[in-house]
């Protein structure tokens, strides 16, 4: 008697999203199916440990929340709880949990991500199979996978992935709500929300509006019926992010951590200023990275160089700094769009496929708008939210063309989304230097030949339409599936990514043909996955040093290099990093270790960054002093006074002054009094201040 395969949560939903066996399905699509997730999970797991700990301020705060339930709660950075991340902690709690169950190192917190990676293409292929048929399920999956910004997230700790899988899931659940009268799905719908707002805040409400548009325009039910519903589902994403909301601002300040990103120890004040309504209009206080708030710093807003986050417009999602990233088949999803909305124009009312494209579409014109003409902070990463809408849009439009592919107009369409896409890409790859120069070619030449097979496909012989549709494919996929393979063989760490190889810059700006930020020219790796000079170059001033935890000679077998224990470190000079955290040595790691169970923290350091680089090395609490940018009043001089006094933290990290500290005070003052007080220890590059022995 076999015995059955045990079952996961993760088994368990693969199953229920994956096509039920029916007369009227094809033999084939449950292997296609299970085969695009298994290349997909290996997609996204393979060599996963080279990053080591990535982002190590999140990695820091899953190594906390393991060791500290009110940690794991409020997302702090230590489990001492001085001060939390600079977002709500849902994206932190799969990677904690992780650590707890199987102890820190590199898979146990990057696993989550690809595993969420692999459960976004699952949902997004039921949804659009659902309306359009498995093979627009399969293409709609497949895109996605093979997106770079979302090979990168994917693989990588930031709050993005879980932002993206909760967006999708919200999207799926409108529509099935729009095939029933009933409630319970449009409910879902906003308890996804509601938990995608505990990930990060109102970026995950960008979708609101599109999604509450097509319930009142296309659902089944009553108008005052679908009101009503929309008012239960407003309450349900209110309540599954409310809850945590009101447990940050009711628990008494003075025993909970700091609101990490704030300025008045409020997540209200985060979510409507620095890290929320700020990054739209840019005005965010308690930012120094330069173009952030208004007046913004060297290369900020009016300064010289122009923004380093590329100037916003229309053409920001098709510069040198974002183009290679996502934007591969976003002209041909816009042009899909309009295509099949014109197509089914004369559709019913409820019409589910003309509902999906209105939800799909609309999630990516809204999303895609907020992220052009935003002033404040902007990374080419935040872009894998319109990865899902971009690849559902494409494989539901080019289905439907091509089923009414008889009429010129549906074939002249596929024709030009195919070529468009083909030079598209040869505009893309050709910013990539001596990378694959001869890939744009083969692109452009098949592309091109595909689009001429599109426009006559009804005069050529049935059997040719095959290879008409393998070649569009192929032109469509080659440039985004090489930056991916590359983006999948490069490893990746600190607070700023990009995926695929180095992009050449020129000019000012950030439009096309402009730097979009410092370092123009041509950019080379840095061997740490950074791109010195490219995209995701530091600004000005800025460290951007990435290194291995110590050298290869003191790291020890199977440290430094393979993700145990943290694998890829960044490093940097004094400051280490705004961005970037220390290098960390042997002996350095060795000083903090010794009699560190005597004390609450084993060091305490400026600035999140470093802070979490020291605690990922010596896996002890250490106090990050202004959190994420060093300019958090917290903790207070005279707090901090009363820890050393208590004997609670045995080293100061000395040599890191934020670039904007001196503007805050606080931890200045801090640095300053230590300098004053306590004697320093040189241990090669990596000034201590012994906090236990005063100068005499």
């Amino acid at each position: 008697m076999t015995t059955p395969a045990p079952s996961t949560p993760f088994t368990l939903f693969a199953r229920r999203a994956a096509p039920r066996v029916r007369p009227d399905r094809p033999r084939w699509e449950r292997p296609a199916y299970w085969t695009l997730l298994a290349l997909t999970a290996v997609l996204f797991l393979y060599g996963l440990g080279a990053s080591g700990y990535a982002n190590s301020f999140y990695s820091a705060a899953a190594q906390a929340g393991s060791g500290s339930w009110k940690a794991f709660l409020f997302g702090s950075l230590d489990s001492g709880n001085v001060i939390t991340v600079d977002k709500p902690p849902a994206a932190l709690w799969p990677m904690a949990l992780s650590v707890r169950l199987f102890g820190l190192g590199a898979w146990q917190i990057l696993l989550p991500q690809a595993l969420m990676g692999v459960a976004t293409v699952a949902v997004l292929y039921a949804s659009v199979r659902r309306r359009f048929g498995p093979a627009a399920g399969l293409l709609a999956g497949g895109l996605m996978a093979v997106t770079p910004v979302a090979a990168l997230m994917f693989r990588f700790n930031n709050p993005d992935a879980l932002l993206c899988l909760l967006c999708v899931c919200a999207v799926y659940c409108l529509l099935r709500s729009v095939e029933d009268t009933r409630s319970r799905w449009l409910l879902l719908c906003g308890v996804c929300l509601g938990f995608a707002f505990l990930v990060k805040t109102l970026q995950a409400w960008l979708i609101v509006p599109p999604l509450v548009l097509v319930h009142l325009m296309c659902a089944q039910a009553s108008l005052p019926r679908r009101v009503g519903q929309l008012l239960l589902a407003g309450l349900a994403m209110v309540a599954s992010a409310g809850w945590w909301v009101a447990l940050a601002e009711l628990w008494p300040a003075s025993s909970r951590p700091y609101i990490g990103g704030s300025q008045n120890n409020s997540f209200l004040e985060l979510t409507l200023g620095y890290n929320g309504l700020g990054r739209i209009t840019g005005n965010e206080p308690g930012s120094v990275e330069p173009g952030a708030g208004r007046g913004g710093g060297p290369g900020g807003p009016g300064g010289p160089g122009g923004s380093p986050f590329g100037e916003s417009g229309i053409g920001r999602m098709f510069n040198q700094m974002t183009g290679g990233q996502i934007s591969w088949l976003l002209p041909a999803a816009l042009l899909l769009l309009v295509a099949g909305l014109l197509v089914m124009r004369k559709a019913a009312r409820t019409d589910i496929q003309r509902a999906a494209l209105l939800a799909w579409g609309g999630s990516l014109l809204v999303t895609c708008a907020v992220f052009s003409l935003m002033s404040g902070i902007f990374h080419e990463y935040y872009t894998v939210a319109l990865a899902p809408y971009i690849a559902a849009v494409v494989a539901m439009g080019a289905v439907l063309l091509w089923r009414r592919r008889t009429q010129r107009a549906a074939s002249a369409a596929l024709a030009c989304a195919v070529a468009t896409t083909a030079v598209w890409s040869y505009v893309l790859l050709g910013r990539t230097g001596d990378w694959l120069p001869w890939l744009k070619w083969a692109v452009l030449a098949v592309g091109l030949v595909a689009a001429l097979g599109m426009f006559v496909v009804v005069v050529v012989p049935r059997r040719v339409a095959p290879a008409v549709v393998g070649l569009g494919l192929a032109a469509s996929v080659a440039g985004p599936l090489a930056y991916t393979l590359s983006t999948v063989g490069t490893p990746h760490s600190g607070a700023i990514v990009t995926a695929g190889p180095p992009v050449a810059r020129s000019g000012p700006g950030g439009g096309p043909g402009g730097s979009g930020g410092p370092g123009g020219g041509q950019a080379q790796p840095d061997g740490q996955g950074q791109r010195v000079g490219g995209q995701g170059q530091f600004p000005p001033g800025m460290p951007d040093g990435q290194g291995q935890r110590g050298t290869p000679s003191d790291a020890g077998p199977g440290r430094g290099t393979s993700g145990e224990r943290g694998g890829r470190m960044p490093a940097g000079g004094a400051m280490g990093g705004l961005l970037n955290g220390q290098r960390v040595s042997k002996a350095v790691e060795a000083k903090l270790t010794e009699n560190a169970e005597d004390y609450k923290w084993a060091a305490a350091a400026i600035g999140a960054m470093n802070g979490a680089t020291y605690q990922l090395a010596t896996e002890r609490p250490v106090m990050s002093i202004g959190g994420f940018n060093g300019t958090d009043p917290a903790p207070t001089l005279a707090r901090f006074k009363e820890h050393v006094r208590d004997g609670e933290i045995h080293y100061f990290v000395g040599g890191g002054r934020s670039p904007g500290q001196d503007r805050r005070g606080g931890s200045s003052a801090i640095t300053d009094w230590v300098e004053k007080h306590y004697t320093k220890v040189k241990i090669g590059q990596t000034t201590l201040y012994d906090l236990t022995k005063e100068k005499q």
